[in-house]
C-alpha cells in the first residue's frame, strides 16, 4: 500500500481567510445594490421627463415640478430636486442629475459610487 508523503487540501486558517474575504465582498454587494436600483429609477425618471419635453411650450419650472412629483411617487431619497440642474443653453434645455452616493461599509470605511451619466438633452430619451 502506498501512503501519501504530505497532506493535500486547504487548512483551517486558509479556509477562514477565504470565508472572511467572501463575506466582505458579499457585505459590500448587499449594501451597494439598493443604490444601483435607485440610480436606475432616477435614470428612468429623467429620461421619461426629457422625452416628454416639448421645446417652446414646456418651461424649466414645469420640468422641475414633473421631476419632483416623480421623485416623490417613486420614493427617491438619494437625490433631491434641488440637486438636479435644469438649464437652457443655445436654445436647448438640459437636465443634469449626476450625483454621488456614499455607502458606509464598516466603521470609517465608506464606498463612493459616482453616477455621472445622467445628463439629458430635453426632447431626447438617451443621455448625452
Amino acid at each position: 500500500m502506498h501512503t501519501p508523503q504530505r497532506q493535500r487540501g486547504m487548512s483551517i486558517p486558509g479556509m477562514l481567510i477565504i470565508a472572511i474575504m467572501a463575506g466582505f465582498y458579499l457585505m459590500c454587494f448587499v449594501k451597494m445594490v439598493p443604490h444601483y436600483f435607485e440610480y436606475k429609477a432616477i435614470k428612468d425618471i429623467i429620461s421619461t421627463v426629457a422625452a416628454e419635453h416639448e421645446p417652446g411650450t414646456t418651461t424649466v419650472g414645469q420640468v422641475r415640478r414633473r421631476i419632483d412629483r416623480l421623485f416623490n411617487t417613486n420614493q427617491i431619497y438619494a437625490l433631491k430636486i434641488g440637486d438636479v440642474e435644469i438649464y437652457r443653453e443655445k436654445g436647448k434645455t438640459y437636465i443634469d442629475a449626476s450625483y454621488e452616493a456614499r455607502v458606509p461599509i464598516a466603521g470609517r470605511i465608506d464606498a463612493t459610487i459616482k453616477f455621472d451619466d445622467l445628463l439629458f438633452e430635453a426632447g431626447q430619451s438617451q443621455p448625452k
